[in-house]
């Protein structure tokens, strides 16, 4: 089939996903509501401790792009979850049975959660505002900001799309998801400054692509470090932006291919 028929095809049933959000409106409810909770717990509960320069408004603004960054890395999950669930259900089956490019099911899956984080981000930046997270650069950087979390949560995408089709079971793929998401989002500068952590950790953080698109995000943004300390020398935090594309492009090009191997290998069992 020719790309715009695939193109066609996966807008279609990007179209189909995003109508059952409409359809079952508790799904985006409580995609929003977990980070929501993140924000405003961390802010007040942890804010005064970490920030040097007392009250915890420059933690709160160091913050928000960190609980960004973990936000639409597990809205990715939902990928993996909704394909393995799609094959539970056997609507796989049915997609086979029409007339459609193979590749436009997945790539119609990960379309979908884009514009699932986008609205996500949208409410998360408006309760960030809410407890006075501000954008202190221009509207240009803050959209590069914003893209470069999209573009990374996108690449993430396709390894829950080739996990999703690897192990058919909803269950297995949000279990096996938390437990490499989790310490990846975590041990990183998402949440606290990457001085913070004793050497090995500090470490990894420092290498870590989850802090590199953190750091570049929060650069973009305008947003400081609360602890004063030195420029970080690591060189995926001196070049964050660079090291979040390599990463990003790196991802989309082996699982892309794998995912959608993964997928013909399951629809012709």
């Amino acid at each position: 089939m020719s790309a715009s028929t695939t193109v066609a095809d996966a807008l279609v049933v990007a179209k189909r996903n995003l109508i059952k959000i409409k359809r079952v409106p508790d799904l985006l409810v409580f995609t929003t509501m977990s980070p929501i909770m993140f924000i405003l717990l961390f802010a007040y509960v942890f804010g005064g401790a970490i920030d040097q320069r007392g009250g915890g408004a420059g933690y709160r603004e160091f913050l928000i792009a960190g609980i960004f960054a973990q936000t639409v890395i597990f809205g990715a999950t939902i990928t993996g979850y909704g394909l393995a669930e799609d094959v539970k259900k056997g609507i796989i089956d049915r997609f086979r049975s029409l007339p459609m490019s193979p590749s436009a099911v997945l790539a119609g899956r990960t379309f979908s959660d884009v514009v699932n984080n986008v609205i996500t981000l949208v409410v998360m930046s408006l309760t960030g505002l809410l407890v006075g997270w501000r954008i202190r650069e221009g509207v240009l950087e803050a959209l590069w900001a914003y893209a470069l979390l999209l573009i990374f949560a996108y690449a993430i995408s396709w390894i829950m799309a080739w996990i999703g089709m690897l192990v058919p079971s909803p269950e297995v793929v949000n279990n096996a998801s938390f437990m490499v998401i989790f310490p990846l989002t975590f041990v990183a500068n998402t949440f606290v400054p990457l001085e913070t952590l004793p050497g090995p950790l500090q470490t990894f953080a420092e290498w870590n692509p989850v802090s590199a698109v953190t750091a570049a995000a929060r650069d973009l943004f305008g947003n400081s470090n609360p602890i004063d300390g030195p420029a970080p020398t690591a060189w995926p935090l001196q070049h964050p932006e660079l090291y979040t594309v390599i990463w990003s492009g790196v991802i989309l090009l082996i699982f892309i291919p794998l995912a959608n191997a993964q997928y013909r290998k399951a629809t012709s069992r």
